[in-house]
């Protein structure tokens, strides 16, 4: 398991039209071949500024399946036009040291 993590920068005033584009494109994901779910997250310590983590079961089923689907077109649809600017977007593994 993969996990993408997006960190967003919404126009000021734009934090509930984000929200509740998120709130709709969440079928997109969840239909998603590999995505095991995602959750929006609202960085307390910085206005307008969020962090959207979904689970894959691989890179590609992001990068490939979904990014280069309809899906991620509507996805874009929904919430681009309350970007700041272009999400920062990597992929994380979980490493042997945790709890």
């Amino acid at each position: 398991m993969i996990f993408e993590m997006a960190h967003i920068e919404v126009l000021p005033g734009h934090a509930a039209g984000f929200e509740a584009g998120v709130a709709q494109a969440l079928p997109l994901f969840a239909r998603a071949q590999g995505c095991g779910g995602a959750e929006l997250h609202r960085v307390i310590e910085t206005e307008n500024r969020y962090v959207l983590l979904v689970r894959w079961e691989t890179v590609d089923d992001h990068m490939i399946g979904f990014r280069q689907s309809q899906d991620f077109q509507t996805w874009r649809q929904l919430v681009g036009s309350h970007f700041a600017r272009p999400p920062e977007v990597f992929h994380t593994e979980a490493t042997e040291a945790g709890l």
